[in-house]
């Protein structure tokens, strides 16, 4: 397998996303796996992280809160104390020394927790305080805290420290989760963001949080170590909006203003063969709306995944649950070869082996034949 047959084969041609070559447009998506015991980073990530590692690849990190008022799920990772910056560091060491490239995702999840994860038993803060419903797995969400408007400063500056911690950690860059119903979104969002203050009410109020932790970020590590995250057609965690094409492309022109490194935007959920096909013209307005690196996500496989940058309608695409199981995923792309079938069971045990490193890799024999 050469450079020159890989040529034919959109995702694995090189791709230069501002200072970073990648050899390759396959993306390992920010995939929570709690197994972060104690919220501190644990020598078995390197392993699962350096296994999914290329020279020249994109590897965005699991989300990782940015202080202790972020935890929403047992044993995440965080990035707001010593220690966990310290654990970070040969994660990350052994990620560069495959050459890949690596990001940490940071996050607050909002009101998508309960006064078990928070400092001295107190509510979640989010932009409301208008309650989740338990999810379908049990999980309990205690009524959240409406933050003050003089508050927000702080939840902004932390994570601005975050994406500084991060620095010192090794990483990259840093991915700022404004997706899937966490506090971010929640922001954004109308059908949870019910403020009256300058946080609240219009579209260009309610995407202000998302686009201050953005400018925040950006001057403390550089805008060309900044991507963002946004899920604008999601409606997980009660966190939907009535203009959801609205909402998209007002943040990808918005964030022109700051040139961060790159948007990676979620598709709608992908059910059917008919919705897909149906669905895959949804983010072109605001891919071309954005004019740095675009990153699509949601339900791609290796043929529509070559489709979307063959169209342009993507530079990069993110890879979860296949990734997941197939921890050399860019070669299996290349050979076309058969992919290892993720088990859902395993995805957010404990278990520093089950369901994390031990999906196999193709064996050489099969390599050898193709």
């Amino acid at each position: 397998m050469g450079e020159e047959q890989n040529l034919h084969i959109p995702l694995l041609t090189p791709y230069k996303m501002g200072n970073f070559q990648l050899s390759h447009r396959v993306v390992l998506a920010p995939l929570s796996r709690k197994r972060s015991y104690g919220n501190i980073p644990q020598p078995h990530a390197i392993l699962c992280y350096s296994q999914r590692t290329t020279k020249g690849g994109l590897l965005i990190a699991e989300a990782t809160a940015i202080s202790d008022t972020a935890i929403g799920y047992p044993d995440m990772p965080g990035i707001w104390t010593k220690d966990q910056v310290e654990a970070w560091k040969p994660i990350v060491d052994a990620v560069h020394a495959k050459g890949g490239i690596f990001v940490c995702q940071i996050w607050h999840t909002g009101r998508v927790s309960n006064t078990g994860y928070q400092p001295n038993g107190q509510a979640p803060i989010s932009c409301t305080d208008k309650p989740l419903s338990p999810s379908n797995d049990g999980a309990h969400y205690s009524p959240p805290r409406r933050l003050c408007t003089e508050e927000i400063p702080h939840i902004i500056n932390d994570f601005r420290l975050a994406a500084k911690n991060a620095m010192v950690a090794g990483f990259d860059g840093v991915e700022i989760h404004g997706a899937h119903g966490y506090l971010i979104d929640q922001f954004m969002k109308d059908q949870v963001n019910d403020r009256t203050d300058e946080y609240g009410g219009s579209l260009e109020n309610r995407c202000r949080f998302a686009l201050e932790v953005v400018e925040a970020v950006s001057k403390e590590i550089g805008a060309d170590r900044v991507g963002i995250r946004l899920s604008p057609f999601a409606d997980y965690r009660e966190s939907g909006d009535s203009n959801s094409e609205a909402l998209g492309l007002y943040m990808a022109e918005s964030l022109n203003k700051y040139d961060i490194l790159y948007l990676h935007m979620v598709e709608p959920r992908m059910k059917t063969q008919l919705v897909k096909s149906e669905c895959s013209q949804s983010l072109v307005p605001m891919r071309k709306a954005f004019n740095n690196t675009f990153i699509v996500a949601g339900g791609y496989e290796r043929e529509d995944g070559n489709n979307a940058v063959a169209d342009s309608h993507a530079d990069l695409v993110a890879y979860g649950r296949m990734f997941l199981a197939n921890p050399d995923l860019p070669k299996r792309f290349e050979l076309n070869a058969p992919l290892n079938k993720y088990d859902r069971s395993t995805f957010y045990t404990s278990d520093p082996v089950v369901g994390y490193t031990d999906y196999p890799f193709l064996d050489q024999a099969s390599s050898a034949q193709v």
